[in-house]
C-alpha cells in the first residue's frame, strides 16, 4: 500500500470530536440496547406459548444482538484508553464479529421463512419447522465462530480498532460480499416478493386489508433500516479497500479512518431497532394472517397467505 511518509495506517488517529461523539453514541446504544433486547427477550420468552420458527429466530436474533451490546462497554474504554490495546481489544472485536454476523444473517433467515411460508405454503411443511430453525442458526453460529477463530489467530493487536487490516484483495472482496452483499441480497428479494404477493391481495375488499397494509409498510421499514444501519458501513468498507488498493495521501487516510468509524458506530445501533422492528412485524403478521374463526382447519392449513404467529 502506498501512503505518505509522514503517516502510516497504524498511526492515523481518530478526531477528538468524533471520538467524543462516538463514545456518547455508544452509551445511547448500551442503554437503549439493554433495555430494548431485555423486554424483547422477556415478550418471546414469557408470553409467547409455542415455539415456532419465526420466535426461533428472533430468540437467535435477540441473543446476538444483546451481545453485542454487551461489547459495548469495553469500547468505550478502547476509545477513552488509546493505550489499552492488545489482547483485550482482539478478543472484543473478535466478540464483535462473531455476534454482529449472526445478527445479519439472522435477520436474512427470517425474511427467507417468511418467502417461503407465503410463496411456497405447501413447500413450507417440509423446510419449515422450529427444530430445523434451531439447526439453520446452530451451523451459523459455528461457522461464524470457526471464521473468527481463523481472523484472531491471524491478527494484528497493534492494528486493533484500526481501518487498516492485512488482507490480501481477493480475501477482501470475498469477505464484503459474504458479510454484506449476500444478505442484502437475500432480504431485498425476499422482502420485495413477500410485499408484491401481499398487495395482490388489498383489492380484494378483505377484512384483513388494513393489517395487510400496516405489514407491507413494517416489511418496507425493516429494509430500509438494514440499509441505513449497514449500507454506509460496508460502503465505507469497499472506498477503504478502494483507497489501500490504489494508494492514499495522509489526509485521505485521515478521512477514511473518521469516516469509517462512525459508520461503524451507525451499524451497531440496529441492536437497538431489531428487537422493536422484529416485535411488531409478527404481531402484524399475526393480524394479516388471523382467519376467521369460522373457518376450518383445512383452510388455515392451506392458506397461501398464512403464517404461523409467535
Amino acid at each position: 500500500m502506498n501512503v505518505s511518509n509522514n503517516c502510516s495506517t497504524t498511526n492515523v488517529e481518530l478526531h477528538h470530536h468524533v471520538r467524543l461523539i462516538e463514545i456518547a453514541l455508544y452509551c445511547l446504544i448500551f442503554f437503549l440496547g439493554a433495555l430494548f433486547n431485555v423486554l424483547a427477550f422477556w415478550v418471546f420468552s414469557c408470553k409467547m406459548k409455542k415455539w415456532t420458527e419465526t420466535r426461533v429466530y428472533i430468540m437467535n436474533l435477540v441473543f446476538a444482538d444483546f451481545s453485542v451490546i454487551c461489547t459495548l462497554p469495553s469500547m468505550v474504554y478502547l476509545l477513552w484508553n488509546k493505550s489499552a490495546q492488545g489482547k483485550l481489544c482482539q478478543f472484543r472485536e473478535m466478540m464483535y464479529f462473531i455476534n454482529m454476523l449472526v445478527s445479519i444473517y439472522t435477520i436474512s433467515f427470517i425474511a427467507m421463512d417468511r418467502y417461503i411460508a407465503i410463496k411456497h405454503p405447501l413447500k413450507a411443511r417440509t423446510f419449515r419447522s422450529p427444530s430445523k430453525a434451531a439447526l439453520l442458526c446452530g451451523l451459523l453460529w459455528a461457522l461464524v465462530i470457526i471464521s473468527a477463530i481463523i481472523q484472531l489467530l491471524q491478527g494484528h493487536s497493534d492494528l486493533c480498532l484500526q481501518t487498516y487490516t492485512p488482507m490480501p484483495a481477493a480475501l477482501g472482496l470475498l469477505a464484503i460480499f459474504f458479510v454484506f452483499t449476500l444478505p442484502l441480497a437475500i432480504l431485498t428479494f425476499c422482502s420485495t416478493e413477500v410485499i408484491r404477493n401481499l398487495k395482490k391481495h388489498l383489492n380484494t375488499n378483505s377484512p384483513e386489508e388494513k393489517s395487510i397494509q400496516k405489514a407491507v409498510h413494517i416489511i418496507y421499514a425493516n429494509l430500509i433500516v438494514f440499509l441505513i444501519c449497514f449500507l454506509p458501513a460496508f460502503l465505507g468498507l469497499l472506498a477503504r479497500f478502494i483507497v489501500e488498493s490504489v494508494g492514499a495521501t495522509c489526509l485521505l487516510l485521515h478521512v477514511m479512518k473518521n469516516f469509517s468509524s462512525m459508520m461503524r458506530c451507525i451499524a451497531t445501533s440496529n441492536c437497538c431497532l431489531d428487537s422493536v422492528c422484529y416485535y411488531f412485524v409478527t404481531r402484524e403478521f399475526h393480524e394479516a394472517f388471523l382467519q376467521p374463526k369460522a373457518s376450518t382447519q383445512k383452510t388455515e392449513a392451506t392458506h397461501p397467505l398464512q403464517i404461523q404467529p409467535c
